[in-house]
This record gives structure tokens, sequence and C-alpha cells, in this order.
């Protein structure tokens, strides 16, 4: 696949501080790319930047191998969907989904074929002669989708568009957008701080951290080898353990931690989380927290003694100074 959009020493700074600090990526035409990161990581800013709603201090943007920067939101050949949904609430929902067409003066034989085929695949025909404030949250998001996808841009940026939709509807909407996006072979950039979100839909993650990429990979390599402890913690539900040790910092994952009755790691037992499927046991050893997930109920009083061990091959391994990964070492803890 060609590189349909590319990002380079893209600069965005307030009052001195830098929002979005000397960013490069690139976009392949079809990609699905999830900007993922905690509140105030510079994700949103680098959409709006893409989307010509905010302009950078330094770098470029190429889309389709034309650098946009001077061109205006609407001559960039994109379409935006927001978290806010952004609907007319005086306009029916056909109406606000032509509303970009009719601004555009296409021609209104064109406007009704592209929103007979959006209707259609975002299940809203029973519903087009209602306002927005008669819709559900999934049914207002459905509207804002549709109103990306009449517009016929082949690049599309989303910027938390489930955020504010309960647990199951994001869940269903997720598998939408990512069938909506496949079947119109868009090129699509979301934005979104939840990494369910990001390793479920996604082709490739940028996790941003401060303004800068802290990895860009597949998600199963986000999971299989993080590139920094910061990586490593927030990849992950529960995030990886840290253990200090020497001067490495040993990672392992909590279903990769085992209980055990001899040859293990002398732990003490701090909670035991019981969620149903699994439980999540919290122990401490010489400071550090180690998790691990165990199948169904598991109850083990609190200040209770046990033994942790797992395989070498599932250790991760990050040098102190530098919260780097290093090469593997291991063996370095004392399994008893």
């Amino acid at each position: 696949m060609s590189s349909f959009l590319s990002v380079s020493g893209l600069c965005r700074y307030y009052d001195g501080a830098a929002a979005v600090d000397n960013i490069n990526f690139e976009v392949s035409e079809g990609e699905f790319v999830a900007l993922l990161g905690p509140s105030g990581c510079g994700k949103s800013t680098t959409l709006k930047m893409i989307a010509g709603l905010e302009q950078p201090d330094a770098g470029d943007i190429n889309i389709n191998g034309k650098s946009v920067l001077s061109e205006s939101p609407g001559k960039r050949n994109l379409s935006m969907v927001f978290q806010s949904y952004a609907l007319f609430p005086h306009l029916s929902v056909k109406e606000n989904i032509v509303f970009g067409l009719k601004a555009r003066s296409v021609p209104k034989a064109e406007q009704k074929k592209r929103l007979d085929s959006a209707v259609d695949m975002v299940d809203l025909r029973p519903h087009l002669d209602k306002k927005p404030g008669q819709l559900s949250g999934g049914q207002s998001q459905r509207v804002a989708l549709a109103r990306s996808i009449v517009s016929n841009a082949p690049l599309c940026l989303m910027d938390e568009p489930l955020s504010n939709l309960d647990t199951k509807l994001r869940a269903d909407m997720r598998s939408e957008i990512r069938s909506l996006q496949k079947k119109l072979k868009l090129t699509v950039i979301y934005v979104t701080h939840d990494q369910v979100e990001a390793m479920s839909m996604a082709d490739k993650i940028i996790l941003l951290n401060k303004g800068s990429i802290e990895q860009a990979a597949e998600p199963e390599i986000f999971y299989e080898k993080p590139e920094t402890t910061f990586v490593a913690s927030f990849i992950g539900h529960p995030p990886m353990n840290l253990i200090s040790c020497e001067d490495v910092q040993i990672g392992v994952r909590p279903e990769h931690v085992s209980l055990v009755d001899e040859s293990g790691l002398n732990v003490v037992v701090n909670e035991s989380d019981y969620q149903g499927s699994e439980t999540i046991i919290t122990t401490t050893y010489q400071g550090s927290i180690i998790r691990a997930i165990l199948e169904g109920k598991q109850s083990i009083p609190s200040g209770s003694s046990i033994k942790v061990r797992w395989e070498p091959a599932s250790e991760h391994h990050f040098s102190t100074k530098t919260s780097k990964r290093v090469d593997t070492r291991p063996g370095l803890l004392p399994f008893q």
C-alpha cells in the first residue's frame, strides 16, 4: 500500500510548551490508524492540524503526495466525526446528513443517491424525519457517520467518537465502524484514550505521550514487544507488572503469573478483586506491585504470604535509566 498521509516534523506550542513535539508518521491508503494516549498527550491537537482546524508551528502534512498546510479544511478532501456529533438541532436527520452536500451545490439527484446508500449502511431509514433531540446516542452517532459517508472523502478523521456511549453500545459501534471502513476502503485516523478501541479496531496504533510518539506498530506488537515502560504500563488490563531488579525493570503480564506451592517468588497479598470469570490478585514484592489473573473466584486473605512464578520467556526487560527495552536477561529474580 502507498503512503496516503504523511506527517513530518509536526510541532504545536501553547504558551511555550510543546503540545505536539516533532512527530513523524505515515498512513497507507485504506489503513485504520489509532492515535492513542492519555489526556493531554497531543492526539486531538494532531488530528486538528491534519484537518486544518489548527495551524502547526513547524512541520508539514501531505495528503496524497501534496502538502495541505496552505489549504482550508474544506479543500483537504477529508471528513471528520466529532465526539459531540456536531448535529444541527433544528434540522432533520436527512437534512443533517446532506447539509454538506447542499453547501457544495451537489446536484439533488446525486444527494439522494448518496443519502439512500448511507442511511442503509447505518440503518437510519426509519429516523430520517426525526430531529437530533429525538435520537438516542447511538442513532446520533450513526447520523454523524452517515454525514461522513456521503461526503465521499477518502480520508476520515474521528475524534473520540464513541466516548459518550454506554459500554455495550460502544462495543457494537466499534464493530460497525470497522465494518464500514473496510467496505468503503476509507483511510481512517481515529483518536482515542481507550486501549480496547485501539487494539480491537486499528491496523496500526500510534501511542503518544507528552506530545511525542512512544511507539508506532501493529496492535499485537504493542502487547508482545513494548518498547518502553510507558507502553508496557499503558497497554494491557491490568497493565504489565514492572519489578525493579538491579539496573533493569522486569516486565511480566498478569496473565502470565501463576500461583505455585514450590519454587516461586515470595510475595505478600494486598487484595483479591473478583470479576466473575476471573480474579485479579494484587501482591507486593520488595516495594514492587505484582498482579496475577486467576481463573474463577479466588479468595486469598490480605496479608497472606504466597509464591508466584512465570516462565522466563514471558519476561520483558527495560533499562532503569532510559525506560527503554533492552536485551533479554532471564533469571534475575530468585524463584525459591
